[in-house]
């Protein structure tokens, strides 16, 4: 089977896009890891599949939404993805399936609009960020961090290091420890700091991915949990945070927080699978 894609990323977060306006391909787990495996295959972190809100069973939404029908690398369905959801929306205005300077995008999430702005950033509404009262915790190397429970349509656990630990000594080679009775089905391991007031450093362990050089639910997620842990006279609405890929920016609201950062399209061919 030839599939014809296109090669983007948001933060050095990327993806396989693979256009499927009117249903197919479908594309099975083995395909989604054919196509994200980063020696015999494309490479990336997961595939967004651009279809209809009609072609997804689950999807009680507008049946001609543009929906972004998102698989990790391993295979696995995602509720969201923000970076993807970025790359998403410059993929479909770029090809004129969207017209316009914003996009309504239908995820497991939920539905989602994606602004281009002006300076070329793309700016993302990633459904409220909730926060859990719950403690939780997450392990490296034998040593367990407490948590913070976040859910930004997917599940998060953040832990707040402190400024003069080192974020980059952690070794997220392999998946880091969690409590499984709270995630049942997996999460979102962010290790965070702050550097400076409104900016934070974060790495990520991704269920079914792996490290990523960014994931944008996660830092979404980072910046809501080091806000929930400030005093209130130390209000965070707005921060920056750098991740290996690059630098986002997340604008909090009780309702809404919002994802802004660059989306960039790469390369276009035609993927051999091999059956």
């Amino acid at each position: 089977m030839r599939i014809e894609f296109a090669k983007g990323h948001g933060a050095m977060n990327d993806f396989v896009l693979v256009s499927a306006l009117d249903g197919c391909p479908e594309l099975s787990p083995d395909e989604v890891r054919a196509l994200c495996d980063r020696r015999a295959g494309i490479g990336a972190d997961g595939v967004l599949r651009v279809t209809y809100g009609r072609y997804i069973d689950t999807w009680t939404g507008d049946p001609d939404v543009l929906f972004m029908d998102y698989r990790n690398a391993d295979g696995s369905l995602a509720e969201m993805c923000g970076n993807g959801l970025r790359v998403f929306a410059k993929y479909v205005l770029d090809e004129g399936i969207a017209v316009g300077s914003s996009v309504q995008v239908g995820t497991r999430a939920g539905l989602r609009s994606v602004e281009a702005l002006p300076d070329g950033r793309y700016k993302a509404a990633m459904g409220p960020a909730r926060v859990s009262d719950a403690p939780t915790w997450t392990g490296l190397d034998e040593r367990r961090f407490l948590a913070v429970a976040v859910d930004v349509g997917n599940p998060h656990a953040v832990a707040i290091l402190k400024p003069n630990e080192s974020i980059d000594a952690l070794d997220l080679a392999e998946e880091p420890d969690y409590d499984q009775t709270l995630f049942p089905n997996g999460v979102n391991c962010e290790f965070v700091r702050a550097t400076g007031v409104g900016q934070l450093q974060m790495r990520v362990f991704e269920r079914g991915v792996g490290e990523t050089m960014a994931c944008g639910t996660g830092v979404v997620a980072s910046v809501a949990a080091y806000a929930r842990s400030l005093p209130p006279a130390a209000q965070l609405v707005r921060a920056q945070v750098s991740v290996p890929g690059g630098l986002l920016e997340v604008e909090l609201g009780a309702e809404q927080a919002y994802l802004i950062g660059e989306a960039k399209i790469v390369a276009h061919g035609v993927f051999e699978v091999n059956n």
